[in-house]
């Protein structure tokens, strides 16, 4: 089972977010939209999202 989190810059308002499950067990983290959380779900592949988050936190 997967344990969802949100930025904590995203706020309670609806807006566009997604949510990440980084602690998921294996290669992945499954990604969804924080809207739809019964819909579909986007895996990525665990080094592309840490990649993705160090750009992210670096502004890059």
């Amino acid at each position: 089972m997967a344990t969802w989190i949100k930025s904590s810059h995203s706020g309670d308002n609806g807006g566009n977010c997604i949510e990440a499950a980084p602690g998921f067990h294996g290669a992945v983290v499954p990604v969804r939209d924080s809207k739809n959380p019964d819909g579909p779900v986007l895996v990525i592949n665990r080094s592309a999202w840490l990649s993705f988050i160090a750009a992210v936190r670096s502004g890059s």
